[in-house]
């Protein structure tokens, strides 16, 4: 059996009971907005969550995303993910993660990171990229236990990640990986302990030497594709499960390239970004996401309970 088709029947029973124990929730989306600061631009993006209104297709650019507009929070004390996109994407990018955490009970946050967005990728190329994305999704953090209107919903001591690519390498650095960013050596960055647990799908790896994961002492559910790409190696995602003082929950996916961790494309980008839209002949992106989704749901709830 292929290995997504033995990743999706591995979980039926798991998204049944998904599915059972969250019946009364749909993702509510709202837009996001962090303030500008000394040091920082101010950053854009949505927060999804709990609602017990129904959904509707909401048009966001290309995409159509399946939530309930400014509904009401529905839930006290809920613990929060929040997302990094890849190089030069979008608060948008993994949309039907963020909804499948809300449906099951999450808040989730995504912000496009200044500079290194589909809208602005004036910085996607620099240094300052990579020692800024961490303080970016710190900044996050702090505004949704702060100054966000519904802070007091969030349970502060159960915060989780979720990247991919030049975001699963924000979330190491987040949890306490040391990059070096220029000439070899180690870089000062933001480090975050109040994230408790991480997703990490295809992280980008060029700036961790062997020894750069000794301090991170978090669970971390680590995502590979077999064909990799855009930078990213399966021996490189290897060598991260291999430094990291605790085994992750690791994960390889057979015949995906690295933007099979994106959801289906809509056909208005078919066209005009075949990079990001094609997979291999057979491998079915629909499928991978349904179970990919279940797996991330359940890491989460086993680790933010």
């Amino acid at each position: 059996m292929h290995s997504t088709q033995r990743l999706v029947a591995g979980s039926a029973i798991l998204l049944a009971a998904m599915l059972a124990a969250s019946a009364s929730f749909a993702a509510g989306i709202q837009a996001l907005n962090v303030p500008a600061d000394a040091s920082s631009p101010a950053m854009s993006g949505a927060v999804w969550y709990p609602c017990a209104l129904p959904p509707t297709q909401l048009r966001l650019g290309p995409f159509l995303v399946s939530a309930a507009r400014d509904c009401p929070l529905a839930g006290t004390k809920l613990p929060l993910i929040v997302m990094s996109h890849g190089r030069a994407g979008t608060f948008l990018g993994h949309r039907d993660t963020a909804q499948a955490l809300a449906d099951a009970g999450f808040i989730v946050a995504a912000i496009s990171h200044p500079g290194d967005n589909a809208q602005d990728s004036s910085s996607s190329n620099e240094v300052s990229a990579f020692i800024q994305r961490p303080a970016d999704i710190k900044r996050l953090v702090d505004h949704l236990l702060g100054a966000w209107p519904s802070a007091s919903v969030v349970a502060a001591d159960r915060i989780g990640f979720f990247g991919f690519s030049r975001g699963g390498y924000t979330g190491l650095v987040l949890a306490g990986a040391v990059p070096r960013l220029r000439e070899g050596q180690p870089t000062p960055v933001a480090h975050d302990p109040r994230i408790k647990a991480a997703v990490i799908a295809d992280p980008l790896t060029l700036f961790f030497a062997p020894d750069a994961f000794g301090a991170v002492g978090i669970p971390i559910q680590l995502w590979r594709s077999e064909q990799g790409g855009d930078g990213v190696t399966p021996e490189g995602v290897a060598a991260v499960a291999v430094g990291l003082p605790a085994k992750p929950d690791l994960h390889t996916v057979a015949a995906a390239g690295h933007f099979a961790f994106l959801p289906p494309c809509p056909e208005a980008l078919r066209q005009s970004a075949r990079e990001i839209c094609t997979d291999a002949p057979g491998f079915d992106r629909q499928a991978f996401h349904d179970a990919f989704n279940a797996q991330v749901v359940e890491f989460f709830r086993r680790t933010l309970h």
